[in-house]
């Protein structure tokens, strides 16, 4: 395998920077040569708050992922998240030069390029543009306007922009631990790419990206992202309930969550206890289930009313035909999806990335704790597909370009043969 054919997903996360070494089998899926994972120490809610810390964490997780893959790591796909990402909806048009051209790839690109040069608070960057349909002479509701005829191409676009300085400091620390960032991805948009279908996103869905930092929302309808938001809490703030509820540090805090922890207090008994171990020596610590539950209960059902508050205000609650799909690290607490589901009255099911996977993976990679990881792979690819199709055009107009030149020249030599011929002949007087 060439090196090229090789995608590095790193995503730096609160909790866990994890990095993902993957490959496209024959079959199209994803194989997945090597896993890294360490402790995000320098990152809170999604953003880097110490530089060093950071990149120590993001060097331990690539490390780790280079000796169990075997490949030299060197350029990354990174996610991106944090409070300071925001989205906005704007039109932009081109107006073209000839209604006899077709529209070509070209023209899409350079009014996608325009949208780049928007006006931003200061402070503030574009990180993605995405063309949600196009308007061709006035006529709207066009997916694909290539090949089309039109003078007027316009299109709405779904505009995600975050902060200069947060964006500049992911970058410092990917370069300082030696690598070199590719691209910087919306973590929402890496982690559907991971565990939404195409149908899912045509029928309409909501994306819901628990992490330990921020919860990121993303929905889709008719193919399209619609509405992307970042709630700025997530299993974290869990956590520090838990510690201050049952007065434990909090590491023992975290545990307990992970191994006991329920999002439903009624499906716990009363006579359910677990025992803590004292520190330095003092008396074990008694904690019941269902206390531990109604705290995580209680803290979970605040996200939920986020997270449903946002879907109301995107416009797209009646039109959510495959729900809510869970993921991320939060998504793993113990019945949340039927939390979620009693409270937004809207189907909820867990998001794995195993879709795209090939078959022979870990459970360990198939959890939802690393969709955003292996959702930048995925993007890694679609990012390739696109150069290589770009590259296949340009060869196709240049072959084109030879063969049209080398008609002129095969016309150009018959006529100056005639012409040759014809002032020949007048010049010996039609006497031949």
């Amino acid at each position: 395998m060439e090196s090229t054919e090789i995608i590095v997903g790193l995503d730096i996360g609160t909790t866990k920077i994890a990095a993902i070494v993957g490959r496209r089998t024959e079959h199209g899926k994803i194989e997945i040569l090597g896993i890294g994972k360490s402790e995000s120490i320098g990152v809170t809610r999604g953003v880097v708050a110490n530089i060093e810390k950071t990149i120590q964490s993001i060097r331990a997780a690539v490390e780790e992922a280079e000796q169990k893959s075997g490949v030299n790591i060197r350029a990354v796909n990174v996610g991106i998240a944090g409070q300071h990402i925001k989205s906005i909806q704007h039109r932009g048009n081109i107006m073209r030069n000839s209604l006899d051209d077709e529209i070509k790839q070209e023209d899409i690109d350079v009014l996608v390029e325009n949208m780049y040069k928007l006006v931003m608070q200061p402070g503030e960057e574009i990180i993605h543009v995405i063309p949600q349909e196009y308007i061709v002479d006035k006529e709207p509701g066009i997916r694909d306007p290539v090949g089309m005829s039109g003078i007027c191409l316009e299109a709405n676009f779904h505009i995600i922009t975050g902060q200069v300085a947060a964006e500049k400091n992911i970058h410092k620390c990917v370069s300082k631990a030696g690598l070199e960032v590719v691209e910087l991805i919306l973590e929402p948009l890496a982690s559907s790419d991971a565990v939404l279908s195409e149908e899912e996103k045509e029928a309409g869905v909501v994306l819901v990206d628990i992490g330990g930092g921020t919860t990121d929302i993303a929905i889709f309808h008719d193919g399209i992202i619609r509405h992307t938001s970042v709630i700025p809490f997530g299993g974290n703030v869990i956590t520090d309930d838990i510690k201050e509820g049952c007065t434990i540090i909090r590491s023992q805090a975290e545990a307990l969550k992970i191994k006991f922890g329920s999002a439903l207090a009624s499906e716990n008994k009363d006579e359910e206890i677990v025992s803590i171990p004292g520190l330095r020596g003092r008396e074990p610590k008694e904690i019941s289930l269902k206390n531990l539950a109604s705290i995580i209960q209680a803290r979970m059902e605040e996200i939920i009313e986020h997270i449903y508050y946002e879907i109301k205000n995107s416009g797209y609650e009646k039109k959510l035909i495959a729900g809510i799909v869970l993921t991320g690290g939060g998504a793993q607490l113990k019945h949340v999806a039927q939390l979620t589901e009693f409270i937004t009255g809207i189907d909820t099911r867990i998001g794995y990335p195993n879709e795209h996977l090939a078959k022979n993976v870990s459970d360990e990679i198939a959890s939802p704790l690393f969709a955003t990881a292996v959702g930048l792979v995925i993007k890694g690819f679609e990012r390739l597909k696109k150069i290589e199709n770009k590259e296949i055009d340009n060869e196709q107009k240049i072959n084109k370009n030879i063969v049209q030149t080398h008609s002129r020249k095969t016309k150009g030599s018959f006529f100056d043969k005639i012409f040759a011929k014809s002032k020949e002949f007048f010049e010996d007087g039609g006497t031949n």
